[in-house]
C-alpha cells in the first residue's frame, strides 16, 4: 500500500485526470491512497474571489462563473460516461452554490475570520476530489470521495498553519480508510485541511496537501508515499539561476526539509514531520515522466565527497535589526520580542545576536508590522529599531555542511570572488544547513558562483 499526492501543477487540464487513471492503473498491484490538491490556480482564484468579496458584492456572480467553467470544461472532456458526468456536476453545483453563500456572508458583514477563510479556500480541494473520482469511475476503477474534515484528520485551532493531532486522526483515518483498502476501492481524500475538535476546518498552509499526505501516509502505516509534481524533483539549485542545475537523486528528512524551509518550493516545509521516526521513503514524481526521474527521500542520509547537495534561496525575507549598546547582554529581551510578535501569528526564522544589535529574520509580508509593534520598546537599552527588506537569504544544505572543514571558506571565498559582499551569516542550527544573506540585486550571482563552484560537470549521487 502507498500514499499518492496529486498538486495542482497535475491537475492542469483534462488529460492530466486521464492521465491520473492511467498512472493508478498501471500500479493495480497494490493499495493506493490518493491525496489531492485543488486544480491548478484554484485558490488564488478563491483568495481572489475573497478579496473581491469584501469590495462588492456584485463580483461574487463573477467569481462563481469562472471556477464553475473551469471545472465544468474538466468534466465534459474527462468523463464519458453520462450518468457518471451527470452526477458529478450535481455535486460541484451543490458546493458551488455553498461557496456562492459563504462570498455574500463574507460581503454583507464586510470582513472574514480565519475559519470563514479556510472554508472557503477548502472548496478547491472538495471540487477537485469529486472530479477526480468522477474520472475514476469513468475509467472502470472504483474510488471513492473523501473529505478529511469529514473523515476525522483533526488538528489544533490554528487556522491556517495547524498541526495534527496523530492519535486522534490515526484512529479516524484507520476506521474509515482501511476497509475501504480491503474492498479495493482507491479512496480520494481531499489535501491542504483538516479541522478542530469542534469540526471547522483548518488548513496546514499554502501547500499544505504535502503535510495531509504525510499525515495520512504515518497514520495508515504506508511503506512509500509518492508526491507528484509537474517538476523533475529537487535540484541542484533552481534551474531560472543557471542552466547546469541537476536533479538530485536522493536526500534525507533533514535535507529535504531544510531545503524547502530556505525557499525551495518543491514540498511543503513541514512534510517530514508526520514522518519522523518511520522508515517512510518519500519519492517525488513527475507527472510529465511518470516513469522517469525522481528524487528520492529517506530517514537517514549520507555525506557527499563534496557534501554541499543543493543551493536554495528565498527573496521574501526582511531583516529587522532591534540596536542598542548593550542589547546583547540584557536578560529576557529575546523572550520579550518574541512573545510580542507571537501574539500576531509573526514567524521568527532566525535571530543572529551582537553586544549592540539583535538581528530577526521574518517575512517580508510581516516587517512593516514586526517594527511597529515592537516600537514601544524602544527606550532605555533599545535605542532604535530598523528593518532591511531589500535582501536575501541564500541556504546551503547538505549532510555534513556543518562538520566539514574547509567548506565555508570555499562557498565564501566563490561568493567573494563575484564581486558579492556577506552581511550575515548563520550556522549551527541545523546539522545539515547554513545560509547568508545579501543583497536582492545579488542574490543570483551569488548562487551562481556557489553552484559553478561545486556542481559544475558534477552529477549528484
Amino acid at each position: 500500500m502507498k500514499v499518492a499526492k496529486f498538486g495542482g501543477g497535475c491537475l492542469r487540464v483534462p488529460a492530466d485526470f486521464i492521465n491520473i487513471a492511467n498512472i493508478l492503473r498501471e500500479g493495480q498491484s497494490e493499495s493506493t491512497v490518493l491525496v489531492v490538491s485543488a486544480v491548478f490556480g484554484v485558490t488564488d482564484q478563491l483568495h481572489n474571489s475573497t478579496e473581491f468579496a469584501l469590495r462588492s458584492e456584485e463580483s461574487i456572480p463573477l467569481s462563481i462563473a469562472n471556477i464553475r467553467t473551469q471545472h465544468l470544461e474538466i468534466i465534459e472532456q474527462a468523463i464519458d460516461n453520462s450518468t457518471i458526468r451527470d452526477r458529478v456536476k450535481n455535486s460541484i453545483e451543490k458546493r458551488l452554490k455553498k461557496l456562492e453563500r459563504l462570498l455574500y456572508g463574507v460581503a454583507y458583514i464586510g470582513e472574514i475570520t480565519a475559519s470563514v477563510l479556510t472554508l472557503i479556500l477548502s472548496q478547491g480541494e472538495r471540487l477537485a476530489v469529486d472530479i477526480l473520482t468522477g474520472v475514476l469511475n469513468d475509467q472502470e476503477l472504483n474510488a471513492e470521495a473523501l473529505e478529511s474534515d469529514i473523515i476525522g484528520i483533526v488538528t489544533d485551532c490554528v487556522f491556517e498553519n495547524a498541526t495534527v493531532n496523530m492519535p486522534t486522526t490515526r484512529t479516524n483515518l484507520q476506521d474509515r480508510i482501511l476497509p475501504l483498502l480491503d474492498e479495493d476501492i482507491i479512496p480520494v481524500i481531499t489535501g491542504f485541511f483538516g479541522c478542530n475538535e469542534s469540526g471547522q476546518p483548518t488548513s496546514f498552509g499554502r501547500n499544505g496537501s504535502d503535510y495531509s499526505a504525510a499525515i495520512i501516509a504515518h497514520c495508515l502505516n504506508a511503506p512509500a508515499l509518492d508526491i507528484w509534481k509537474d517538476v523533475n524533483g529537487f535540484m541542484t539549485t533552481d534551474p531560472e539561476f543557471t542552466e547546469s542545475a541537476v536533479s538530485i537523486t536522493h536526500l534525507s528528512y533533514d535535507e529535504a526539509a531544510e531545503l524547502s524551509y530556505f525557499g525551495a518550493k518543491i514540498l511543503h516545509p513541514r512534510t517530514v514531520e508526520p514522518l519522523r521516526g518511520s522508515n517512510i521513503e518519500i519519492r517525488i514524481r513527475n507527472i510529465r515522466n511518470p516513469d522517469g526521474f525522481c528524487t528520492t527521500i529517506l530517514p537517514d542520509g549520507f555525506a557527499k565527497e563534496d557534501v554541499i547537495k543543493s543551493v536554495t534561496c528565498n527573496s521574501d525575507i526582511a531583516v529587522l535589526k532591534v540596536r542598542g549598546a548593550g542589547v546583547g547582554f540584557m536578560s529576557g529581551i529575546i523572550g520579550e520580542i518574541g512573545n510580542q510578535l507571537s501574539r500576531l501569528n509573526i514567524n521568527i526564522h532566525s535571530v543572529i545576536t551582537s553586544q549592540t544589535c539583535i538581528n530577526l529574520l521574518v517575512d517580508a509580508k510581516d516587517a512593516k508590522m514586526s517594527k511597529q509593534t515592537l516600537e514601544p520598546l524602544v527606550g532605555g537599552v533599545i535605542e532604535r529599531i530598523d528593518v532591511s527588506d531589500d535582501v536575501a537569504l541564500i541556504a546551503i544544505v547538505g549532510e555534513g555542511v556543518i562538520t566539514t572543514k574547509g567548506l565555508a571558506a570555499r562557498v565564501f571565498s566563490a561568493v567573494a570572488a563575484s564581486g558579492v559582499n556577506v552581511e550575515m551569516f548563520s550556522a549551527g542550527a541545523s546539522d545539515v544547513a547554513y545560509y547568508f544573506i545579501v543583497q536582492q540585486d545579488d542574490m543570483n550571482a551569488a548562487i551562481q558562483a556557489v553552484h559553478r563552484s561545486f556542481f559544475e560537470e558534477q552529477v549528484p549521487t
